[in-house]
Parts: C-alpha cells; sequence; structure tokens
C-alpha cells in the first residue's frame, strides 16, 4: 500500500481528508436504502406493488455481493484516483438512468448496475479510512466507523429524504443522491495523488464463469423469498423453477470453487467451527434487526404518524447505534471478553422488544417509546462490529477474504430472509386474528351497536349528515378491526423474536470454547470491497 504521505497531497490537513472521505462514503451507503426509504410513495411512483420495491433492494444486494471477490482485482490493477472517476462517473449516470425511468424492469437493471459499482467506492473508502487511522488499533475503529454508518442507513436515508418524498415525486430521491455525490468526489480527485493504495496485480484470468453462477442464484434466491408468500410457494411454477434455478447453480458454483486454483470463495472457511459460530450469530443478528420494520410499520399503521414524524422519533434509535458502536469499539481494543459484550448486546435487543410487547397500543405516547428505541440501538451497535470482527479473526490470513465475502452472502440471506418472515407471519397472524376477531362480531351484539353510533356520532360532529355517516361508521370499525389484527400479530412476532435471542444468549454462554480460541485480530487483513 502507498505510504500516508504519498495518498493526498503534502498541503491537505489531516481533518479536511478525513471529512472528505466520510463525505464520500456517506451517499454510498444511503444508496443501499434508498430503494425502501419510502415504499408507499414508490409503490404509487412506479405502478408496482410492494414487493417490488423489497425486490429491487435484494437486487442491488445481490450484485453487490457477487461482484465482491471481482472488484479487488480490478482495485489492484488501476490506479486509485482514476478507478474512483471510472466508478463514480458510472454510477451516477446509472444513477441518473433510476431517476429518468419508471418501468421496473428498467429499474432493477439500474439497481443490479449501481450494486457493482458501488463494490469499487466502498473499497476505496474503507482503505482510505483505515489508512488515515493511525493508532494500532487503527482497523478496529475503521470498521467500527463504517459498521455505524451501516446500521444507521436505514433510518438516516429515510429520515433525510422524508421531506423530498412530501414536496416532490418519488424520483427525486436519486437526484439527491447525485447531488450529495459531488462535494466528496470533488474534494477527493483534487486532494489525491495518482498512486495505488494495494499491490499491483495483472488483470487476467478474472473468474466471471463463477460471478455469472453467482448472481443469478442470489437474484433467484431473492426472487423466492420476496415473492414466494405473494405467489402462494410451491403451487406456483415461478417459485417452483426459481427455487430449482437456484439449488443447481448453488451446486455448480461449489463445485467450480472446490476444483479452482483461485477460487471465488475459499470453502476451507466452512471448516473453521469459529468461523460457522460467528455466521450463526450474524445471520441471528439479522434475522432480529428485521423485526424492527415491525415497530416502523406500527408508527405509521396504528399510531398514524407520517413518514417525517416517524423517522425524526427514529433519531433516537441513531443516538443508540452511535453509543453502542462507540462502547463496542472501547470494549474490544481493550480486549474485553467477546462473550460479555455480545450477552450485553443481545440482552439490549430482548429488553426493547419486550418493552415493545407491552407498548403496542392503538393509541400511544410519542415519548414512551425513546428509551426502547435507544436501547434497541445500542444493542445492534454493540454487536455488529465485534460479530464481524470475530469472523474475520476466526480464519487464517490467507483465507479471511474469503470469510468476509461469506459473510457478505450470510448478510445478504438473511436480510432477505427477514423480509420474507415478516411477509409471510404478518399475512398469517392478522388474518388469524382478523378471522377471530370478525366472529365474535355480530348486528345483535349491543357491543357492537353501541361502537357503531359512537362512530357515526363522531361523524357527525365533524359535519357528516346522519345518513352518510351511518354508511361509514361499519368503515370505521373495519379499520378499529384490522388495527387491532396488526397489534395481535406484531406482539405474537415479537414473542417469537424474544424467544431467538434467549437461544442465541444461551448459545454464547455454552460455548466459551469456541469463543475464545479466537483472538481479534484484523491488521493484516485488506477489508472486503463490499461489506454491507
Amino acid at each position: 500500500m502507498a505510504q500516508g504521505k504519498q495518498i493526498f497531497r503534502s498541503w491537505v490537513p489531516e481533518w479536511l481528508i478525513r471529512l472528505t472521505i466520510l463525505l464520500v462514503l456517506f451517499p454510498t451507503v444511503m444508496l443501499f436504502a434508498l430503494s425502501t426509504a419510502n415504499v408507499n410513495a414508490a409503490t404509487g411512483f412506479y405502478g408496482a406493488e410492494p414487493q417490488d420495491i423489497q425486490f429491487s433492494m435484494l437486487v442491488y444486494y445481490a450484485s453487490l455481493v457477487a461482484f465482491t471477490p471481482l472488484e479487488k482485482r480490478f482495485f489492484s490493477r488501476i490506479a486509485t484516483k482514476e478507478y474512483f472517476l471510472i466508478c463514480l462517473v458510472l454510477q451516477v449516470l446509472v444513477t441518473f438512468w433510476c431517476y429518468h425511468t419508471r418501468e421496473i424492469p428498467i429499474l432493477f437493471i439500474c439497481r443490479f448496475l449501481e450494486g457493482i459499482l458501488n463494490c469499487g467506492v466502498t473499497s476505496i473508502c474503507l482503505t482510505l479510512l483505515f489508512s488515515r487511522l493511525k493508532s494500532e488499533h487503527a482497523r478496529e475503529v475503521g470498521y467500527a466507523i463504517f459498521y455505524g454508518m451501516i446500521l444507521c442507513s436505514g433510518s438516516l436515508t429515510s429520515l433525510v429524504t422524508a421531506p423530498l418524498v412530501d414536496d416532490y415525486e418519488y424520483n427525486a430521491l436519486y437526484k439527491m443522491i447525485i447531488y450529495a455525490f459531488v462535494p466528496g468526489a470533488v474534494l477527493l480527485l483534487l486532494l489525491m495523488n495518482k498512486v495505488h493504495l494495494v499491490r499491483r496485480m495483472p488483470l487476467y484470468q478474472l473468474d466471471w464463469t463463477s460471478f455469472f453462477l453467482y448472481a443469478p442464484m442470489l437474484i433467484m434466491l431473492g426472487y423466492v423469498m420476496i415473492y414466494g408468500q405473494q405467489y402462494y410457494w410451491l403451487e406456483d411454477p415461478r417459485i417452483v423453477w426459481s427455487m430449482v434455478g437456484a439449488v443447481v447453480l448453488a451446486l455448480a458454483f461449489v463445485v467450480r470453487q472446490l476444483y479452482r486454483k483461485r477460487p471465488f470463495i475459499n470453502m476451507e472457511v466452512f471448516r473453521s467451527r469459529a468461523f460457522l459460530f460467528g455466521i450463526l450469530l450474524l445471520g441471528g443478528l439479522y434475522l432480529i434487526r428485521g423485526s424492527f420494520n415491525v415497530t416502523t410499520n406500527y408508527f405509521s399503521t396504528v399510531l398514524g404518524m407520517d413518514p417525517l414524524h416517524t423517522y425524526e422519533l427514529l433519531s433516537y434509535n441513531l443516538v443508540g447505534i452511535v453509543i453502542g458502536t462507540i462502547i463496542s469499539a472501547r470494549l474490544v481494543i481493550r480486549k474485553r471478553p467477546l462473550q460479555f459484550i455480545w450477552l450485553a448486546g443481545f440482552l439490549g435487543l430482548l429488553v426493547f422488544h419486550c418493552s415493545m410487547y407491552f407498548l403496542f397500543a392503538s393509541e400511544a405516547n410519542q415519548t414512551a417509546f425513546i428509551l426502547p428505541l435507544m436501547i434497541q440501538g445500542w444493542g445492534a451497535g454493540m454487536l455488529l462490529t465485534p460479530v464481524v470482527l470475530f469472523i474475520i479473526s476466526s480464519v487464517p490470513e490467507s483465507v479471511s477474504v474469503s470469510a468476509s465475502t461469506a459473510g457478505v452472502f450470510i448478510r445478504y440471506t438473511f436480510f432477505g430472509m427477514s423480509t420474507a418472515l415478516i411477509n409471510y407471519f404478518s399475512l398469517y397472524f392478522t388474518k388469524t386474528h382478523a378471522m377471530r376477531m370478525s366472529d365474535g362480531i355480530s348486528r345483535v351484539d349491543n357491543g357492537l351497536q353501541e361502537r357503531l353510533q359512537t362512530y357515526q356520532a363522531a361523524l357527525q360532529l365533524r359535519g357528516l349528515m346522519a345518513d352518510q355517516a351511518a354508511k361509514l361508521a361499519p368503515g370505521l370499525l373495519e379499520k378499529a378491526v384490522q388495527k387491532q389484527a396488526f397489534l395481535k400479530y406484531a406482539m405474537d412476532y415479537y414473542e417469537l423474536v424474544v424467544i431467538l435471542i434467549l437461544v442465541l444468549m444461551l448459545l454464547i454462554v455454552m460455548t466459551p470454547y469456541i469463543i475464545n480460541r479466537t483472538v481479534i485480530n484484523v491488521k493484516a487483513k485488506q477489508p472486503a470491497a463490499a461489506t454491507v
């Protein structure tokens, strides 16, 4: 790697270098969550289903995961400044294409290309970030900063974009991202010298075959997870053939890796018990993190909060993430036991889900959610960076890149699985509870008549005529039933998440021999190009 003084011009102050790196990294991270910043606005703009918008994010994620092993070859061959300029220009062009299209298939293509280009920008930013941190534990701090931004990306993107969605068409978000790239990109190009940040390698024998096996497999897997519930799983041939295709491509990919001299992913990493334990924790963490969407849906569906006020409330969650990330980084640097750090983090998530179980109600005071949201953010911040560092450190340095790449695959899979589970249980539990409540309602029920009269009187107070109020009152009753059904679903789903958290905490307590044998050491390990 180039020396620190060679990367940037000698007259540039250190604070400006670090600020520039963060200015480039921020819109790069935001781009991931942009497609789901406001699902309702996106579905209205594209005339699509919510599943289409969710799938567009998984397409982006899949291309990012698949291109990660290839990206490092391009990064090592092309001078960093020119490589950044190429990635930036192409990313702006593709994002501008997203801005102009209203066609979902074209959006999928654009998001796939954005994921590939995101690998390059992320790789440059991470390597530059690590080069500017001069302490003995620079890499631990660098990973903490980056993963803290990853945890904040969803809520922060939605908070920043909420006013734009209210005042402009949904596609204005892509124009905003283009403008957000400009300050950091211009500064970085002006301040950098023409250097190679890593050792140069010839650009030949690129394993494109593995890429074209891996990427379609990931997309088919994502398609099954997102659309399976909508198409009734195995009853639809599209889901059946997607599952068959994903399995066939996965088998072909694994066989190819076993017999290649330079595999896309070295399968030796899966022989490490510590690595397997780490990816188990990582997958569980992503399932638990995904349940946070139930809380945001509760704020909008039951409490009727608009997106801006919802994400203003979630800013307390961002504060918790920052605090948790800082604390976990300090504990890792001081070599505190990982068991203690992980148990503390999962305890925070347990407290949050138990608190929300009792806070779910048709009416609530917003201030009651501030502390639980901060605790949830603190718990997530305590967990992600230590778990990732554990995974990278659990294998020899020679296969650490494969470990990081496999970790990206695990995050993709469990991120999609979390979305699939929420889609499934929201329909299953909501339908079940709605039917039970509807069965208990009859028009000869005195309580029902009183409720209808209450709704009718409320509508008349708003200026409606008596006959109009009588027609609209049953609709309000049905809406109240749906709200109660959602509350029951949210409580049932959080019960399942609490059980999962307890199981993971029990595993951590019962496996000290696996955890204690792994020493966190990432000083000599190159970061993966895509670590989202």
